[in-house]
Protein backbone atom coordinates (compact mmCIF):
# COMPACT_ATOMS: atom_id res chain seq x y z
CA UNK A 1 0.00 0.00 0.00
CA UNK A 2 1.29 3.34 -0.80
CA UNK A 3 1.17 5.84 1.87
CA UNK A 4 -0.16 9.04 0.24
CA UNK A 5 1.84 12.32 -0.24
CA UNK A 6 2.82 14.66 2.65
CA UNK A 7 0.64 17.78 2.72
CA UNK A 8 2.49 20.93 1.38
CA UNK A 9 4.04 22.95 3.62
CA UNK A 10 1.32 26.02 4.84
CA UNK A 11 2.61 29.36 4.21
CA UNK A 12 2.55 31.64 7.14
CA UNK A 13 2.00 35.38 6.73
CA UNK A 14 4.57 37.46 7.31
CA UNK A 15 4.57 39.16 10.32
CA UNK A 16 4.19 42.77 10.79
CA UNK A 17 7.93 44.73 11.22
CA UNK A 18 8.19 46.02 14.50
CA UNK A 19 8.04 49.60 15.74
CA UNK A 20 11.86 50.98 15.67
CA UNK A 21 13.35 51.69 19.36
CA UNK A 22 12.12 54.27 21.59
CA UNK A 23 15.44 56.06 21.44
CA UNK A 24 15.84 55.72 17.43
CA UNK A 25 12.20 57.61 17.00
CA UNK A 26 13.72 60.15 19.18
CA UNK A 27 16.65 61.24 17.72
CA UNK A 28 15.07 60.58 13.86
CA UNK A 29 12.55 62.79 14.76
CA UNK A 30 14.41 65.48 16.77
CA UNK A 31 17.27 65.43 13.31
CA UNK A 32 14.18 65.51 10.78
CA UNK A 33 12.65 68.43 12.30
CA UNK A 34 15.92 69.88 12.80
CA UNK A 35 16.58 69.87 8.71
CA UNK A 36 12.72 71.46 8.10
CA UNK A 37 13.50 74.22 10.44
CA UNK A 38 16.80 74.86 8.76
CA UNK A 39 15.28 75.38 5.27
CA UNK A 40 11.83 77.32 6.67
CA UNK A 41 14.06 79.62 9.95
CA UNK A 42 13.99 82.78 7.28
CA UNK A 43 9.89 82.57 7.10
CA UNK A 44 9.65 81.94 10.62
CA UNK A 45 11.74 85.08 11.32
CA UNK A 46 9.75 87.14 9.18
CA UNK A 47 6.26 85.35 10.44
CA UNK A 48 6.83 86.55 13.63
CA UNK A 49 8.35 90.48 12.98
CA UNK A 50 4.94 90.55 11.16
CA UNK A 51 2.91 89.50 14.40
CA UNK A 52 4.91 91.75 16.96
CA UNK A 53 4.64 94.76 14.28
CA UNK A 54 2.67 97.33 16.22
CA UNK A 55 3.91 96.61 20.09
CA UNK A 56 6.46 98.54 21.84
CA UNK A 57 10.03 96.92 22.43
CA UNK A 58 11.74 96.53 26.07
CA UNK A 59 13.49 99.98 25.27
CA UNK A 60 10.68 101.86 24.17
CA UNK A 61 10.58 101.40 19.97
CA UNK A 62 8.07 99.09 17.94
CA UNK A 63 11.15 96.51 16.03
CA UNK A 64 8.98 96.61 12.97
CA UNK A 65 6.97 99.90 13.03
CA UNK A 66 9.08 102.61 14.47
CA UNK A 67 8.21 105.11 17.11
CA UNK A 68 4.84 105.59 18.54
CA UNK A 69 2.66 106.23 21.25
CA UNK A 70 0.12 103.53 22.53
CA UNK A 71 -2.99 103.62 24.69
CA UNK A 72 -1.34 101.71 27.66
CA UNK A 73 2.33 100.45 27.99
CA UNK A 74 3.63 98.33 25.48
CA UNK A 75 0.74 98.19 23.22
CA UNK A 76 0.50 100.74 19.90
CA UNK A 77 -2.27 102.48 17.91
CA UNK A 78 -1.05 102.57 14.16
CA UNK A 79 -2.52 102.86 11.46
CA UNK A 80 -1.49 100.68 8.47
CA UNK A 81 0.45 103.32 6.86
CA UNK A 82 2.77 103.29 9.66
CA UNK A 83 4.19 99.15 9.42
CA UNK A 84 6.93 98.88 7.50
CA UNK A 85 6.80 94.98 7.11
CA UNK A 86 3.90 94.67 4.07
CA UNK A 87 3.85 91.00 3.60
CA UNK A 88 5.90 87.98 4.05
CA UNK A 89 8.40 88.57 1.09
CA UNK A 90 8.22 92.22 1.88
CA UNK A 91 9.29 91.00 4.96
CA UNK A 92 12.51 88.91 4.53
CA UNK A 93 13.73 91.80 1.81
CA UNK A 94 13.54 94.75 4.12
CA UNK A 95 14.97 92.40 7.06
CA UNK A 96 17.85 91.73 4.63
CA UNK A 97 18.72 94.86 3.05
CA UNK A 98 18.47 96.67 6.86
CA UNK A 99 20.30 94.32 8.86
CA UNK A 100 21.74 91.38 6.52
CA UNK A 101 20.63 87.79 5.82
CA UNK A 102 22.64 86.93 9.29
CA UNK A 103 19.31 88.60 10.75
CA UNK A 104 17.11 85.96 9.29
CA UNK A 105 18.76 83.21 11.15
CA UNK A 106 18.08 85.44 14.61
CA UNK A 107 17.39 82.74 17.26
CA UNK A 108 18.32 79.66 15.06
CA UNK A 109 20.42 77.92 18.18
CA UNK A 110 17.37 78.10 20.07
CA UNK A 111 15.14 77.21 17.23
CA UNK A 112 17.41 73.69 16.65
CA UNK A 113 17.29 73.55 20.50
CA UNK A 114 13.89 73.94 20.41
CA UNK A 115 13.18 70.96 17.66
CA UNK A 116 15.52 68.45 19.12
CA UNK A 117 12.98 68.70 22.64
CA UNK A 118 10.06 69.24 21.06
CA UNK A 119 9.71 67.18 17.77
CA UNK A 120 11.80 64.49 19.79
CA UNK A 121 9.07 64.09 22.60
CA UNK A 122 6.09 64.96 20.57
CA UNK A 123 6.51 62.57 17.70
CA UNK A 124 8.93 59.95 19.63
CA UNK A 125 5.80 59.56 22.33
CA UNK A 126 3.42 59.80 19.63
CA UNK A 127 2.96 55.92 18.94
CA UNK A 128 3.36 54.24 22.62
CA UNK A 129 0.64 57.13 23.83
CA UNK A 130 -1.60 56.03 21.04
CA UNK A 131 -1.22 52.53 22.01
CA UNK A 132 -1.88 53.46 25.23
CA UNK A 133 -4.87 55.13 24.65
CA UNK A 134 -6.17 52.64 22.73
CA UNK A 135 -5.69 49.80 25.46
CA UNK A 136 -7.77 52.30 27.61
CA UNK A 137 -10.45 52.29 25.30
CA UNK A 138 -9.89 48.64 24.32
CA UNK A 139 -10.49 50.23 20.60
CA UNK A 140 -9.79 48.53 17.32
CA UNK A 141 -9.10 50.54 14.38
CA UNK A 142 -7.21 53.46 15.45
CA UNK A 143 -6.40 54.26 11.78
CA UNK A 144 -9.53 54.69 10.72
CA UNK A 145 -13.14 56.00 12.33
CA UNK A 146 -11.25 56.50 15.48
CA UNK A 147 -9.84 60.05 14.62
CA UNK A 148 -10.45 60.85 18.24
CA UNK A 149 -7.49 58.77 20.02
CA UNK A 150 -5.34 60.21 17.38
CA UNK A 151 -6.04 64.18 18.31
CA UNK A 152 -6.03 62.80 21.84
CA UNK A 153 -2.81 61.64 21.69
CA UNK A 154 -1.45 64.02 20.11
CA UNK A 155 -2.73 67.03 22.03
CA UNK A 156 -1.46 64.59 24.79
CA UNK A 157 2.37 64.69 23.65
CA UNK A 158 2.30 68.07 21.88
CA UNK A 159 1.06 69.40 25.68
CA UNK A 160 4.04 67.39 27.37
CA UNK A 161 6.99 68.61 24.56
CA UNK A 162 5.53 72.04 24.52
CA UNK A 163 6.19 71.94 28.58
CA UNK A 164 9.46 70.77 28.34
CA UNK A 165 10.38 72.77 25.39
CA UNK A 166 9.08 76.22 26.20
CA UNK A 167 12.42 78.20 27.03
CA UNK A 168 13.82 77.72 23.89
CA UNK A 169 10.59 78.64 22.27
CA UNK A 170 10.72 82.00 24.23
CA UNK A 171 14.81 82.82 23.48
CA UNK A 172 13.62 81.80 19.94
CA UNK A 173 10.94 84.26 19.57
CA UNK A 174 12.70 86.94 21.56
CA UNK A 175 15.98 87.03 19.22
CA UNK A 176 13.78 86.96 16.16
CA UNK A 177 11.62 89.60 17.33
CA UNK A 178 14.82 92.35 17.78
CA UNK A 179 16.65 94.10 14.99
CA UNK A 180 20.36 92.82 14.63
CA UNK A 181 22.27 95.45 16.46
CA UNK A 182 24.74 96.50 19.19
CA UNK A 183 22.67 97.37 21.50
CA UNK A 184 20.00 94.24 21.56
CA UNK A 185 18.46 92.89 24.41
CA UNK A 186 20.73 89.60 24.29
CA UNK A 187 24.16 89.21 23.12
CA UNK A 188 23.11 85.33 21.96
CA UNK A 189 21.24 81.78 23.14
CA UNK A 190 22.89 81.24 26.79
CA UNK A 191 23.20 85.47 27.28
CA UNK A 192 19.31 85.82 26.15
CA UNK A 193 18.77 82.19 28.91
CA UNK A 194 20.70 84.09 31.30
CA UNK A 195 18.72 87.31 31.21
CA UNK A 196 15.25 85.85 31.17
CA UNK A 197 15.90 83.95 34.05
CA UNK A 198 17.95 86.66 36.13
CA UNK A 199 15.29 89.50 35.38
CA UNK A 200 12.37 88.04 35.09
CA UNK A 201 13.20 84.60 37.16
CA UNK A 202 11.80 81.08 36.29
CA UNK A 203 7.94 81.97 35.50
CA UNK A 204 10.13 84.43 32.28
CA UNK A 205 11.21 80.90 30.62
CA UNK A 206 7.80 79.60 30.66
CA UNK A 207 6.05 82.69 29.71
CA UNK A 208 3.04 81.81 27.15
CA UNK A 209 3.46 77.82 27.94
CA UNK A 210 -0.49 78.00 28.36
CA UNK A 211 -1.45 79.91 25.08
CA UNK A 212 1.33 77.56 23.49
CA UNK A 213 -0.56 74.31 24.45
CA UNK A 214 -3.96 75.33 23.40
CA UNK A 215 -1.85 76.52 20.08
CA UNK A 216 -0.66 72.85 19.56
CA UNK A 217 -4.22 71.12 20.62
CA UNK A 218 -5.93 73.55 18.40
CA UNK A 219 -3.48 72.79 15.22
CA UNK A 220 -3.48 68.80 16.10
CA UNK A 221 -7.22 68.80 16.24
CA UNK A 222 -7.82 71.09 12.96
CA UNK A 223 -5.07 69.02 11.08
CA UNK A 224 -6.35 65.64 11.44
CA UNK A 225 -9.81 66.40 11.35
CA UNK A 226 -9.84 68.58 8.44
CA UNK A 227 -7.31 66.48 6.57
CA UNK A 228 -9.68 63.29 7.07
CA UNK A 229 -13.08 64.96 6.21
CA UNK A 230 -11.18 66.70 3.00
CA UNK A 231 -9.88 63.40 2.19
CA UNK A 232 -13.55 61.72 2.62
CA UNK A 233 -15.15 63.96 0.42
CA UNK A 234 -12.93 63.49 -2.69
CA UNK A 235 -12.96 60.01 -2.46
CA UNK A 236 -16.51 59.94 -2.00
CA UNK A 237 -17.68 62.14 -4.74
CA UNK A 238 -15.05 59.85 -6.77
CA UNK A 239 -12.99 63.39 -7.43
CA UNK A 240 -9.56 61.71 -6.84
CA UNK A 241 -8.72 57.84 -6.35
CA UNK A 242 -7.12 57.17 -2.73
CA UNK A 243 -3.44 57.97 -3.90
CA UNK A 244 -0.67 60.35 -3.86
CA UNK A 245 -2.69 63.01 -5.58
CA UNK A 246 -5.65 62.87 -3.27
CA UNK A 247 -2.87 62.93 -0.09
CA UNK A 248 -1.24 66.12 -1.52
CA UNK A 249 -4.72 67.54 -1.88
CA UNK A 250 -5.63 66.65 0.93
CA UNK A 251 -3.11 67.64 3.11
CA UNK A 252 -2.73 71.11 0.99
CA UNK A 253 -6.54 71.71 2.48
CA UNK A 254 -5.71 70.89 5.83
CA UNK A 255 -2.79 73.02 6.12
CA UNK A 256 -4.78 75.55 4.78
CA UNK A 257 -7.69 75.44 7.49
CA UNK A 258 -5.39 74.64 10.24
CA UNK A 259 -3.53 78.13 9.37
CA UNK A 260 -6.93 79.56 9.25
CA UNK A 261 -8.33 78.58 12.68
CA UNK A 262 -5.03 78.33 14.79
CA UNK A 263 -3.43 81.99 13.44
CA UNK A 264 -5.00 83.93 15.94
CA UNK A 265 -4.06 82.00 19.45
CA UNK A 266 -0.64 81.91 17.61
CA UNK A 267 -0.32 85.55 17.41
CA UNK A 268 -1.36 86.06 21.12
CA UNK A 269 1.22 83.09 22.19
CA UNK A 270 3.74 85.43 20.08
CA UNK A 271 3.06 88.99 21.68
CA UNK A 272 2.17 87.31 24.77
CA UNK A 273 5.68 85.63 24.66
CA UNK A 274 7.93 88.55 23.43
CA UNK A 275 6.53 91.22 25.68
CA UNK A 276 8.59 92.67 28.66
CA UNK A 277 6.91 92.25 32.72
CA UNK A 278 3.92 94.24 32.81
CA UNK A 279 2.47 94.75 29.66
CA UNK A 280 -0.16 91.76 29.73
CA UNK A 281 -2.15 90.43 32.70
CA UNK A 282 -1.79 87.23 31.09
CA UNK A 283 -2.54 85.65 27.61
CA UNK A 284 -6.38 86.38 27.65
CA UNK A 285 -5.45 90.20 28.03
CA UNK A 286 -2.94 90.55 25.20
CA UNK A 287 -5.64 89.17 23.23
CA UNK A 288 -7.78 91.91 23.81
CA UNK A 289 -5.40 94.37 23.65
CA UNK A 290 -4.47 92.73 19.90
CA UNK A 291 -8.50 93.32 19.04
CA UNK A 292 -8.58 96.45 20.18
CA UNK A 293 -5.57 98.02 18.31
CA UNK A 294 -5.89 96.03 15.49
CA UNK A 295 -9.19 94.62 14.95
CA UNK A 296 -9.49 90.82 14.01
CA UNK A 297 -7.10 91.40 10.86
CA UNK A 298 -4.46 91.65 13.97
CA UNK A 299 -4.63 88.03 14.51
CA UNK A 300 -3.67 87.08 11.33
CA UNK A 301 -0.54 89.29 10.94
CA UNK A 302 2.15 86.57 9.27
Amino acid sequence: MVSPPPPPPTETAPSAPSPPPLGVRFVSAGLAACVADLATFPLDTAKVRLQIQGEVSPRGHDPGAGVGVGTRPGVLSLSRNDFKYRGMISTVHVITREEGVRALYNGLVAGLQRQLCFASIRIGLYDSVKQTYIGIFNAKDVSGSNVGLRILAAITTGAVAVSAAQPTDVVKVRMQAEKRTKNARYKGCLDAYRTIGSTEGIRGLWKGVLPNITRNAVVNAAELVSYDLIKEWLLRRRLMSDRMPCHFVSAFGAGFCTTVVASPVDVVKTRYMNSPPGVYRGAVDCAVATYRAGGLVAFYKG
